[in-house]
């Protein structure tokens, strides 16, 4: 009996050290935003050609947070 709980422990340490370890979703986030930078970059310069007003709202309030 205490060899099968030894054993579901390691189990079960070892499946959380895998489920807890940083699977690359940092590098996959800021792929993310890089990506989302260079398209509204292309979208901007889009409608500046097409003579279309663009407006950037900067203005932060109260339901807006820095993270």
């Amino acid at each position: 009996m205490k060899l099968a709980q030894l054993t579901a422990f390691a189990a079960a340490l070892a499946i959380s050290s895998v489920a807890l370890a940083e699977g690359g979703g940092d590098r996959t986030f800021e792929r993310m935003m890089t990506n989302n930078d260079r398209s509204m970059e292309l979208f901007v310069a889009k409608e500046k050609a097409a003579g279309n007003p663009v407006v950037v709202n900067d203005k932060k309030d109260e339901t807006t947070r820095d993270l």
